[in-house]
């Protein structure tokens, strides 16, 4: 968040950590993680960041775009997701 930028706030970046701090710990705490259940917990927090990025005026740009996906998609496949296809591209807005 640089000096005069108003892309990023205090406000939109920590719902964007409690959004993905959120994801974290529902993966972390999948019973029996399925790919299905994985599956269902990607689509959640993409669909969550579509929702903030509409609430904060679309600040989620390229660069985080990229970032976001890597992060979604590490987590998913530390948990047991087989696929490196895009599965976020389905549900996502941003």
């Amino acid at each position: 968040m640089d000096d005069g930028d108003d892309q990023f706030t205090e406000e939109n970046l920590a719902a964007t950590e409690t959004v993905l701090q959120g994801y974290k710990d529902r993966l972390s705490h999948l019973q029996e993680p399925s790919e299905k259940k994985i599956v269902q917990e990607v689509k959640e927090v993409v669909l969550r960041l579509n929702a903030l990025n509409e609430e904060y005026d679309f600040f989620i740009e390229t660069l985080e775009r990229e970032e976001l996906h890597d992060f979604i998609m590490e987590k998913a496949q530390q948990v047991g997701l087989k696929t490196e296809e895009d599965i976020i591209e389905e549900w996502r807005e941003w």
